[in-house]
Order: C-alpha cells, then sequence, then structure tokens
C-alpha cells in the first residue's frame, strides 16, 4: 500500500494557520470591534459636548484594525510552528538521558563488535531511529565496521552533526518570514492611515479634524503593535535557534564520549 508523502509538518502548519485565523478574527468581530466603536462613539460624544476633552487611550481602539488583525494571526502562526519544533527538540533531548548503546567504562570496541551494538539502535522505534543521535551512532558504527578507520569515524560522524545544524537553521526561515512579515504589514497600516489623513485634509482646514486623527491614529497603532510582536517574537526565535545549537552539541558530545573515543582497532 503507497504511503501518504504529505509531510506531518505542513499539514500542521496548514491547519494551524487555519485555526489562528478562525480564532483571532471570531474574537475581533465578536469583542473587538465592538468594544472599540462603543469606546469611539462615547469619546466623540464627549467631544461634542466638552472642547476641552482630551481622548484617553484605550486598548480596544488601539488593536481594532485589520492591519493589527493580520499580526496577532500571523503571530499566533508563529507561536504554533515554534511549539511544533521546540517539541520535537524536547524529545530529540531525551535521547541524551538514555544509554543507547550498553558500553562498560573501559571497554573497547573492535571493528567486529560494531554489528552486536547496531542491534541495539536498530531496535528502538521508527520515530526514534530519524532522529539525529541515533542516526549519527549507527552510521557511526557501520563506518567503523567497514573501514576500521577511527579519524574517518569522527569525520563522518561530524558531517551528520554539521549536516543536522545547517536543515535545522534552515527550518527556521518561515518563522523568520513571519517576523519580518509582521512589520511589513504594520508599514502598510501606517501608510493607509496617512493616506486617508491627507484625504481628509481639506475637511481639517474647515476645522474638523476628528478625521485627520482618527486616520493618524490607524498609522500609528497598527506600526506600533507590530513591533512589539516582532520583538516578542524574535526573542522566541533565538530561544527556539539556543535549543536547536544545544541539542546538535550535545548530541556530537554524546557520540564521542559513548562511542567514538571506545573505538580501538586490533593491530595484532
Amino acid at each position: 500500500m503507497k504511503k501518504n508523502n504529505i509531510p506531518i509538518e505542513f499539514v500542521y502548519q496548514l491547519f494551524a494557520l487555519i485555526i489562528a485565523i478562525i480564532i483571532v478574527h471570531g474574537y475581533y468581530v465578536s469583542v473587538v470591534r465592538p468594544n472599540a466603536n462603543q469606546v469611539i462613539l462615547e469619546q466623540n460624544i464627549e467631544a461634542e459636548v466638552n472642547p476641552n476633552y482630551v481622548r484617553e487611550r484605550s486598548a480596544w481602539v488601539l488593536v481594532k484594525d485589520f492591519e493589527q488583525e493580520s499580526c496577532f494571526i500571523l503571530m499566533m502562526w508563529a507561536l504554533a510552528i515554534m511549539s511544533f519544533k521546540a517539541n520535537s527538540l524536547l524529545s530529540e533531548r531525551k535521547l541524551l538521558e538514555a544509554n543507547l548503546i550498553s558500553i562498560a567504562n573501559g571497554m573497547k570496541i573492535l571493528p567486529e563488535d560494531t554489528r552486536n551494538l547496531e542491534r541495539q539502535i536498530e531496535i528502538l522505534p521508527d520515530k526514534q531511529k530519524t532522529m539525529v543521535l541515533p542516526r549519527a551512532l549507527l552510521n557511526a558504527l557501520r563506518r567503523f565496521g567497514t573501514s576500521k578507520n577511527i579519524q574517518d569515524v569522527s569525520v563522518s560522524t561530524h558531517t551528520i552533526f554539521d549536516s543536522e545544524a545547517e536543515r535545522l537553521e534552515s527550518e527556521l526561515s518561515m518563522i523568520r518570514y513571519i517576523s519580518w512579515a509582521i512589520p511589513s504589514i504594520g508599514f502598510i497600516g501606517t501608510v493607509r492611515g496617512i493616506g486617508d489623513a491627507l484625504g481628509q485634509a481639506d475637511i481639517a482646514v474647515q476645522g474638523d479634524i476628528s478625521g485627520v486623527t482618527q486616520s493618524l491614529g490607524v498609522a500609528f497603532n497598527s506600526t506600533f503593535i507590530a513591533l512589539l510582536i516582532s520583538i516578542f517574537l524574535m526573542f522566541l526565535v533565538h530561544q527556539l535557534q539556543l535549543l536547536q545549537e544545544r541539542l546538535v552539541f550535545d548530541s556530537e558530545n554524546y557520540a564521542n564520549d559513548r562511542l567514538i573515543r571506545h573505538m580501538k582497532i586490533d593491530v595484532n
């Protein structure tokens, strides 16, 4: 029977985006915009009655526009993707605490011993065998059994971990793109708000500046929210990257300390 070739992560990201859109848009329609419109209405009434009235900044008004809604959708999507990757990394880190290869202190591994040690890796569940540490250990054992060269084993193992580090780094590209797109959406709101304000310049000249101030509020609020979200996301991206780097570094140390240093060539 042919297996489904659609990656699980792709399906997860697609559904995460759909769910983020539904949740955020539903909250905006039912809560944010009604409250923002009520605040604006009350402030307009108060401003007409009291010429010296100073409008207070409201959180509902601050986040009510479509640009801010889009930013929150992207933020939730990015958080879902990062949660998926962080969970995978933590699952791989658990293997660092496991005794994947039973080797006593002082025991030496000869090329003819590798087959028995390979079986200890091969009996792992399929999900674990695809992780970087079991793959590196299995590759080291097979390379040592065929080449009988410890230096060759060390180099090939290091290459595997380098490739894994590059793969993990490339998988952050989508999250980095989202972190870049959020401020861009905020700037779109800035351009839209300033454009609307300029379009009402003739009304402002006649003495009614309420429309201009509201449009300028859209311009500055969208950029403000977008930059705050971007700063928050970039902090999490750097923490995720640090977690990835530590996983690769600790896994390579595990392979060197638990396996490669025990290898020995029988010169007799």
